[in-house]
């Protein structure tokens, strides 16, 4: 049993990296491929259809973030909480780029035919952004809450965290 909650504690270390990834490469891509459909109908101002498909990557930034703030030894103690924390953050932030990726592309697919409300657009994109920032806090305010090593006198045989470069 002590295994498993350690492979738990492991998998949510490394889950807000790796489910933020997914989720800025889907919202990526998918506004990605709405600005070349809209390059191919206009003939110029592809700059800013480039950049807002950019805008999901953000998450995978925040995935990582919250990785680094989880990063302690993982004990039978905190691994529970390094699980909780690192799945929730990663699930929150890989639906919040899914999403701000289907945001901006919507964006990006009504101001190829009005120019003038690119602005106004692209505001569902930056409201989805707000909730990826707020699960981005919630997450590193909880981490720091989660017990680095057993309390002096427990019988927990801690595991080596991993190497930094």
């Amino acid at each position: 049993m002590d295994g498993l909650l350690i492979a738990l504690g492991w998998v949510g270390l490394f889950a807000p990296t790796a489910l933020g990834a997914i989720g800025s490469i889907i919202g990526c891509a998918r506004a990605g491929q709405a600005a070349c459909g809209a390059m191919l109908d206009l003939e110029g101002g592809y700059g800013r259809y480039v950049g807002l498909s950019a805008l999901p990557s953000s998450q995978i930034i925040y995935g990582i973030v919250v990785m680094f703030s989880l990063q302690r030894t993982i004990t039978v103690e905190n691994a529970p909480g390094l699980f909780g924390i690192g799945v929730l953050a990663g699930l929150a932030l890989m639906f919040s780029a899914m999403y701000q990726g289907a945001c901006c592309a919507s964006a990006i697919n009504v101001s190829k035919r009005k120019p003038e409300i690119f602005g106004l657009s692209v505001a569902p994109a930056a409201i989805v952004e707000g909730f990826a920032v707020f699960a981005f806090i919630f997450a590193l305010v909880l981490s720091g809450d989660i017990p680095p090593l057993p309390a002096s006198g427990d019988m927990a045989t801690p595991v080596t965290p991993l190497p930094t470069p």
